[in-house]
């Protein structure tokens, strides 16, 4: 037992050192897209929309959940799978998007369709399997299939604290991202900035790189 609470906490040290690591780059992207929309607030963007002519109950959801790939460790898959029903039940039409064997275990046996299965374990969560999680929600996301995608996944908040979250990927809220300058930047707040081609081009360009931050964060914290 010695040895795998020694194994296991190394383990953890060296995932939460990877998810500081990619820190800086993520928030230098969120302050990046706060500042187009800083000096833009009235841009009209797909990664915002909030597809408000379509009624709440016909709007096409997704919801990724981060599961263990065993069972044996308290409440942690319970939380998890207990809130995606919840979830679901709100959203009857929703699509069900898995990763961990537990998760897929879990629906399987009750039969319940998953849309798409991430083959990939949920132990070793990597940014190119967080790319591919990315890719299918921003592809889906603008050719319409979906309108709205959630992540369900535990956060570490200490050792001996877990909690179970419900995040929204798509759309972005404009609201949530609110631009502090830096000592130093307070004068690119009245500063002109032109973008190149279009700021609809940039953010064409940076939304999927922070989601798919979002989303390789939540598989570190999952895996903590």
């Amino acid at each position: 037992t010695n040895a795998m609470y020694m194994i296991s906490s190394s383990k953890m040290k060296k995932a939460k050192k990877i998810l500081s690591d990619t820190e800086p780059y993520f928030y230098n992207m969120q302050s990046a897209i706060a500042r187009i929309l800083r000096h833009i607030p009235d841009i009209q963007h797909p990664f915002f929309s909030v597809r408000h002519l379509i009624p709440t109950e016909e709007r096409k959801i997704a919801t990724i959940v981060v599961t263990g790939d065993k069972g044996m460790a308290g409440a942690y898959n319970h939380n998890i799978l207990h809130l995606t029903e919840e979830q679901m039940a709100q959203h009857p039409n929703s699509m069900l998007f898995v990763v961990g064997q537990m998760g897929r275990s879990y629906f399987s046996g009750k039969n319940v369709n998953l849309d798409r299965d991430f083959l990939f374990a949920a132990q070793d969560p990597t940014l190119s399997r967080a790319d591919d999680i990315c890719e299918v929600c921003i592809q889906n996301f603008r050719d319409g299939t979906l309108d709205e995608i959630y992540v369900i996944y535990t956060e570490m908040v200490t050792p001996l604290r877990l909690e179970t979250r419900i995040q929204k990927l798509l759309p972005l809220d404009i609201d949530s991202f609110s631009w502090a300058p830096k000592p130093g930047e307070e004068a690119l707040g009245n500063r002109k900035v032109t973008y190149v081609p279009s700021q609809e081009q940039v953010l064409n360009h940076l939304v999927p790189g922070y989601v798919q931050g979002i989303l390789f964060g939540t598989l570190v914290e999952s895996f903590c």
